[in-house]
């Protein structure tokens, strides 16, 4: 089997992005795991949940949010966190979305991935973009697409702060 460049190149990309969402992972609620510091740890939340919503990095960020909430944080300040470093990252994700070229993108998660988002996007619109937030989806790829399409962005934040309130008082609420 023979081995392209591009293919190469995206297996490199995916080794560093699991190796970067590992670490991350290790050096925060894994310490906090560990030592049982669980309690004191809204920046290791923090940290993960922004580094989760990037949309290069996939990690469990409603697991985290679920352990956390077990600990003795106030809810009310790990659910600011959580949505603040959520809109904050999807708002890098937007970004890059206007900013890096369609090709890039493609090599990084892939046409088909960015069509189904992108279709999604064109035939729902905002629905979408509250869905996805509201939902353990991809957001993040959701939030890319808008970017790339050039999406209203007072639409996108007002959709993506709802559909991160929902998803988070939901999981407060049930657990």
């Amino acid at each position: 089997m023979r081995f392209t460049r591009g293919s190469i190149i995206r297996v490199t990309m995916a080794v560093v992005f699991v190796v970067a969402a590992i670490t991350i992972a290790s050096m925060t609620i894994g310490r906090d795991i560990y030592y049982g510091s669980r309690d004191d740890g809204l920046l290791s939340f923090a940290i993960v949940n922004a580094s989760g919503y990037l949309f290069f990095l996939f990690m469990p960020v409603e697991v985290a949010f679920l352990y956390y909430l077990q600990g003795d944080i106030n809810v009310w300040e790990l659910n600011a966190v959580a949505i603040g470093t959520a809109l904050f990252s999807q708002s890098i994700d937007y970004a890059i979305g206007l900013l890096v070229s369609n090709r890039f993108i493609d090599k990084l998660i892939g046409r088909i991935r960015y069509e189904k988002a992108k279709d999604k996007i064109l035939k729902y619109g905002n629905l979408t973009i509250f869905v996805f937030n509201a939902l353990p989806l991809s957001s993040p790829v959701i939030t890319l697409a808008a970017g790339m399409l050039r999406y209203r962005l007072r639409d996108a934040v007002i959709c993506t702060v709802l559909g991160l309130t929902v998803k988070y008082t939901i999981l407060t609420l049930v657990f």
